[in-house]
């Protein structure tokens, strides 16, 4: 069995959903409330690490992509959330390496990961504005003050 197809048998549930956008790669578009049980059969079937999570704003909702890498295969867990309210459970507990990406997608799209053991800053400054993220497309960044250089 290759290691594609491993990951596969691991996300059958979602397997309806599955898309592979390249040759090695597999990516699994899933619900909010499934995600932590999506990562735990990744997990329970030690398929894997974690190697980033990336945030997109389609304008009308974001999403995240957890990246899940074994060797040159990534199966990347897709997970849409409204703009409104973007808001998640976080993975720490399953995988507490999470934690630096989450703050970093917390910080700059302003996604809330519930049950995150850090919520602290990871790269903007301690006086950025609260509520400015600045990866989103309609994020006001000319109000930022940006003359004060540390």
């Amino acid at each position: 069995m290759t290691t594609l197809e491993l990951a596969r048998m691991l996300l059958l549930h979602w397997q309806a959903d599955f898309r592979t956008p390249e040759a090695n790669r597999l990516d699994v578009p899933i619900s909010a409330p499934e995600l932590q049980t999506a990562v735990s059969a990744l997990l329970a079937g030690h398929w894997g690490y974690l190697a980033g999570i990336t945030g997109l704003d389609h304008s009308d909702a974001l999403e995240l992509l957890y990246h899940f890498a074994d060797g040159a295969v990534i199966v990347t867990v897709r997970v849409s959330l409204p703009r409104t309210t973007p808001t998640v459970a976080s993975i720490c507990r399953l995988v507490p390496a999470a934690s630096v990406f989450e703050r970093e997608v917390s910080e700059l799209f302003g996604v809330t990961f519930r049950g995150a053991p850090d919520t602290s800053r990871l790269f903007l400054s301690d006086d950025w504005p609260e509520g400015v993220y600045p990866l989103l497309k309609d994020a006001v960044l000319a109000e930022v003050d940006h003359d004060h250089a540390d």
